[in-house]
């Protein structure tokens, strides 16, 4: 396909669609702005519905200033241009009023990875107590080679004490001189639970500073769409007994570093291969209980040992196995004879490098944690000994509209003071909820008021502790940039205007990537 130069200008979409609209009906137009029409329409819409106006009313207060600024930007005169591809190079360079401005390319890129190559835009400045006044969302993106447009902007991590990331940067530098390995925690609920943006994020750093391994993983599969990229989970859909936590549970139980654990009195089996992904070391966590089974761990189909798992008490057990460099298959094979749980698997290298354990759960809130025995939780946590702690959650609580906001705070600097005093030299980063507009069935949509309150919430609590804050709705563009995403062809978001397409968390992973290493 020839490559040309392209004009990619946006629909807006602030009321399903039409903030920023054009002449004709393909949202990927030329077009024009008229702030005065859509601030109407969307008051007519939120008037109509009883429910909702004194929430929304003060939604549209913060939006406002964004959408008069869209006029402005409408009027600047942006183009894209598809520059030739070089090895490892950006392959979009947008031109802006006289300035060429490299952008990232939507495949991964090692170039971006470079101290300062991240995001520079200010964190949203905050309107009363609650809402932020986001800048205004670009009408011009740069396109890939398709001429489809690129969302998903670059957003610094938010760090007024300068030093949030010092652990982790100490580490990467550590690795980058082939002297030691840089460990990051990711924990989440569903946008991190498909180890899709992580993924992103793990491959880029890797390929900076260097592969130490995948990171920690399920042996068995705890739910239907368990999933991580670059390996493999396999076990009989039947057999397995998956425990977490669930609302409404009453005392803390026994799950482990992710949360989550499998257990099984059956012969099962579960099975975890690297595929493409070369491993060298295998640390396999598990537990040591009244009655318990034993069970054979497997490598690559020879019998390596027989673990048994029988105890006085419930302790936390580890064997580490090592092998060869390279792909492998990591088996066990519990035997029947009793009880057998096990918490998860490290699969790394003897190597210099990164590793990144994804510990997403669907539909977990961070003060799920709080329900996890903290004393197991600690043992696990300090066996990783991650240089940085990611907790991404904040989604799910912008709907619990029944919980007081200063108790969702209460239980969040709870779960932050405990990661910090479990391993007190790792650097702390909060990953905020993404935009979850509240959607009419006729199509029209209205900011959801919660969602500011949680951003809120979680600025002041990483401020307090000395942790990064990420704004997600500042890297779709501001509020209701979901709305515009899941009506892009191809979409950028999913129908539920809540969960991302591949393009969008790929997108998400090389921000993330590339704000992780700025001033390392």
């Amino acid at each position: 396909m020839e490559r040309r130069a392209a004009l990619v200008l946006w629909d807006r979409g602030l009321v399903g669609r039409g903030s920023c609209r054009g002449q004709g009906t393909d949202p990927l137009e030329t077009s024009k702005f008229d702030a005065n029409s859509a601030l109407l329409h969307l008051l007519g819409v939120v008037l109509s519905r009883s429910l909702r106006t004194a929430l929304a009313l003060s939604a549209l207060t913060a939006l406002s200033p964004a959408m008069h600024g869209c006029t402005e930007a409408a009027h600047a005169q942006r183009s894209v241009r598809v520059a030739p591809a070089a090895n490892h190079e950006p392959e979009v360079v947008e031109e802006a009023l006289g300035d060429a401005v490299q952008v990232p390319a939507p495949q991964p890129s090692i170039v971006g990875l470079v101290p300062g190559a991240g995001a520079t835009a200010d964190p949203a400045p905050m309107v009363g107590s609650t809402y932020p006044v986001y800048p205004p969302a670009p009408l011009v993106y740069p396109a890939d080679p398709n001429g489809d447009p690129i969302f998903g902007l670059d957003v610094a991590i938010e760090d007024p004490t300068g030093s949030s990331l010092r652990s982790l940067h100490a580490a990467l530098r550590r690795a980058e001189r082939g002297e030691g390995q840089a460990r990051i925690v990711v924990y989440g609920a569903s946008h991190v639970a498909s180890d899709t943006w992580t993924s992103m994020t793990r491959r880029l750093l890797q390929q900076r500073f260097g592969d130490a391994g995948h990171g920690f993983v399920l042996p068995a599969a705890p739910w239907r769409n368990y999933r991580h990229d670059g390996v493999i989970v396999e076990s009989p859909r039947r057999g397995w007994d998956a425990h977490r936590y669930y609302r409404g549970q009453a005392l803390p139980e026994r799950f482990g570093l992710a949360g989550v654990a499998v257990e099984t009195d059956a012969a099962a089996w579960g099975r975890v291969t690297t595929h493409h992904q070369n491993a060298s070391r295998y640390e396999l966590f598990y537990e040591s209980q009244p009655g318990g089974g034993s069970f054979d761990v497997i490598i690559d189909g020879q019998l390596v040992t027989r673990v048994p798992t029988n105890a006085p008490i419930p302790i936390g057990a580890y064997q580490t196995f090592t092998t060869s460099d390279g792909p492998h298959t990591f088996e066990v094979r519990p035997h029947g004879n009793g009880r057998v749980k096990l918490y998860g698997v490290a699969v790394e290298r003897e190597a210099p490098g990164v590793i990144l354990d994804t510990l997403g759960i669907n539909g977990a809130r961070a003060a799920s944690q709080l329900q996890w025995d903290e004393t197991l939780y600690q043992e696990h946590l300090r066996r990783r000994m991650p240089d940085l702690i990611v907790l991404a959650y904040g989604t799910n609580e912008s709907g619990d509209d029944e919980q007081p906001i200063a108790n969702y705070e209460a239980q969040l600097r709870q779960v932050v003071e405990r990661a910090q005093r479990t391993v007190p030299t790792a650097s702390c980063l909060l990953v905020g909820p993404s935009d979850r507009p509240i959607v009419a069935r006729d199509g029209s949509a209205v900011p959801r008021p919660r969602t500011f309150e949680v951003i809120a919430a979680q600025r002041r609590v990483a401020r307090e502790y000395g942790c990064g804050f990420f704004d997600l709705v500042a890297f779709g563009g501001g509020p209701l940039h979901m709305m515009q995403w899941s009506a892009a062809s191809p979409a950028w978001g999913a129908s539920d205007h809540i969960h991302f397409t591949r393009r969008a968390y790929d997108r998400l992973g090389q921000v993330i990537a590339n704000a992780l290493v700025v001033g390392y």
